[in-house]
């Protein structure tokens, strides 16, 4: 079938088991290869969702222009959407982040305004000031403002994506794994999925460093996507039924056990998840199904990569 644009690519992405990296004796585990999406990111959905509902409601019209605070694959994402419509786009990031990902967004049309970090590190002083001066922008150019971190409608991208699970799992599954940015697709897939199978078990994972969701003290990481050091608006204390931290060694591992064994090439966050779908499918048990997301594609991520294999270039 022949598709109108490359946004009609977004969404309906593969669910795969995991063969290798599996527990001793626990569920089966699933991921939701998300890196199939255009822009290789599940973040394509909610840019996507949040657009379209600006249009429709009238707050981003014809010609308009738009600005976010993003630590890179929502400002892809945006971007994308954004070259597609002819919108301009402004994006406030930082060093902190993949430069590939800044690239990418630069490729696509967007204009940066980049902020220094504390060491390369991610914090929660850097994401108040990257949603401070995206809010100065917004208020100085009239642009609208997508928020992501306050931003409801992504909601119902995600709520799709957990249709998808259940369908491609016929509704087998006792189990749902996802790290937490914006908390908005933990959210919108564990309401999706609940809503047809009440005792399914929802899991929260961040990063150990700065494990705010479980009530530590916020700190710095280095797993992009996630952990912004603060309790992000869209949280909700009962969506998940346990939050498992991992800290940013432990997800660059499982990221790499991945690309080796399961040719599963994707960033941190998704190292993250597997570690939380495995601590969840021991509990479980062996006759269990287990499913988390494969948030992105490695390709975003080579910097990252390059340090940890300690290769020249």
């Amino acid at each position: 079938m022949t598709q109108k644009t490359i946004l009609d690519r977004i969404g309906n992405t593969s669910l795969v088991p995991l063969r290798h990296v599996v527990p001793a004796n626990g569920a089966r585990i699933l991921l939701k290869l998300e890196s199939e999406n255009p822009t290789g990111s599940m973040k394509d959905r909610m840019a996507l969702a949040m657009i379209d509902a600006a249009e429709a409601d009238g707050r981003l019209k014809p010609g308009g222009a738009m600005v976010e605070y993003t630590g890179g694959s929502t400002g892809v994402s945006l971007a994308l959407v954004c070259a597609v419509k002819r919108y301009p786009l402004h994006i406030v990031t930082s060093d902190a982040f993949a430069r590939e990902k800044l690239d990418h967004m630069a490729i696509l049309g967007a204009k940066l305004t980049i902020l220094p970090s504390e060491s390369g590190k991610m914090t929660g002083k850097l994401t108040r000031d990257m949603i401070a001066t995206a809010g100065a922008i917004a208020g100085e150019t009239g642009a609208f403002w997508t928020d992501q971190m306050k931003n409801r409608d992504q909601l119902s991208a995600y709520e799709v994506m957990a249709a998808e699970i259940w369908e491609q799992t016929r509704g087998v599954i006792d189990g749902f794994v996802q790290s937490v940015g914006t908390a908005a697709s933990l959210r919108g897939i564990a309401a999706g999925l609940r809503a047809r199978k009440e005792t399914i078990r929802i899991t929260a994972v961040e990063p150990a460093e700065s494990p705010v969701l479980s009530g530590g003290v916020p700190g710095a990481h280095k797993i992009d996507g996630i952990g912004a050091g603060f309790v992000v608006p869209l949280w909700q204390d009962d969506v998940a039924d346990a939050i498992e931290r991992v800290s940013t060694q432990e997800a660059q591992a499982m990221a790499l056990r991945l690309a080796r064994e399961e040719g599963l090439f994707a960033g941190l966050s998704t190292g993250a998840n597997v570690i939380g779908a495995l601590k969840l499918a021991e509990r479980l048990g062996p006759s269990a199904t287990v499913v988390s997301v494969m948030c992105d594609t490695g390709m975003k991520y080579f910097g990252s990569y390059r340090a940890a294999l300690a290769v020249p270039g």
